[in-house]
């Protein structure tokens, strides 16, 4: 399968290298499951943000042939890039030959000025995501997932996100087996589901000035199974309930207490999905949510499928290097 990615000067690097490596990781487990290509608006040398380059031989408009996937990379300079009309006729030229079209972080907002994105459902950084939003009403944009399909076009959000998009088309392609391989082979995440947050427990708050609370989310995250209570909690910061919840909720932009032990506790609850076989009784034990029957409304609630589903999906203890080549010498 033909797979091209799109860069630009000042482009992210991790948008190619990322999804690059996970097709190249794939074809070893499936040898020469995949032809990656890379492209920019001209051919030669293009520099990524981040001082790096890249050389590319195929320029968009001397491409030729059918094409079964078309990415798009994103990064700093996207608002210039989609400035530049040839650009955007590139992309709409190369879309019209390619089976799907997918977009790494801010390379969402070139395929909206491409009219790719009209009447779809599209993710994209949430720091890009009211700017898609605001220029291209005509773009139903969610900017909570790390990656969205809606038919034949596929957006991912930030940078790593990019990773789980292309480990998504791995597995439409090739199977969830390979897919798995292909994340354990690579040290990811176990293909993280698209409906997943972009934002983890810790991630989704600015981390508070007081150093009480800081100790404190460090405890919650490491013993989920712990009285995480308001009185517990308060107790343990020093502060009276009400100060607490008022103290706690101000240094999180809003996320009240209980809310921030239920987050955490969902993601204890998948990583021991992924990494081990108990039963969803001692999962949701062990992870302080009780009984079965609150973790999976917990984990729908914040993952968005069932906690059999994803277990099922994204769990796998067999070795990712048994039957191809050594990837690493």
């Amino acid at each position: 399968m033909r797979v091209v990615i799109v860069i630009h000067e000042g482009f992210q690097l991790l948008d190619m290298a990322g999804p690059a490596d996970v097709f190249a990781t794939a074809s070893m487990f499936r040898r020469g499951a995949y032809d990656v290509e890379v492209v920019a608006p001209a051919k030669g040398h293009v520099r990524a943000s981040g001082g790096l380059t890249t050389t590319v031989e195929h320029s968009l408009d001397s491409l030729t042939g059918e094409i079964d996937t078309l990415m798009v990379a994103g990064g700093l300079a996207v608002p210039r890039v989609r400035q530049d009309g040839d650009v955007i006729a590139g992309l709409v030229r190369l879309a019209a030959r390619a089976r799907r079209v997918a977009s790494v972080c801010s390379g969402a907002l070139l395929l909206a000025e491409a009219g790719l994105l009209d009447g779809r459902r599209a993710t994209t950084h949430w720091l890009a995501a009211r700017e898609l939003a605001e220029r291209h009403p005509e773009v139903d944009v969610d900017a909570d997932p790390i990656y969205i399909k809606d038919g034949d076009i596929w957006t991912s959000a930030g940078v790593t996100a990019g990773i789980d998009l292309a480990l998504a088309l791995v597995a439409e392609d090739l199977g969830h087996e390979v897919a798995r391989d292909v994340a354990r082979g690579l040290v990811v995440y176990l293909h993280r589901p698209g409906g997943q947050s972009q934002f983890s427990t810790p991630m989704a708050i600015a981390a508070p000035t007081r150093e009480p609370l800081r100790d404190l989310l460090a405890f919650i995250d490491a013993n989920p199974a712990e009285d995480l209570s308001v009185p517990a909690l308060a107790g343990r910061a020093g502060m009276s309930e009400r100060h607490f919840s008022r103290v706690f909720t101000e240094q999180s932009g809003g996320l009240s207490p209980g809310r921030y032990v239920e987050r955490s506790r969902a993601e204890a609850a998948r990583r021991l999905l992924e990494a081990t076989d108990h039963p969803l009784d001692t999962v949701a034990r062990l992870t302080g949510l009780g009984v079965s029957e609150t973790l999976y409304r917990v984990f729908r609630r914040h993952w968005r499928v069932s906690p059999g589903d994803y277990r099922r999906r994204f769990h796998s203890k067999r070795s990712p290097f048994g039957e191809v080549e050594q990837p690493c010498t």
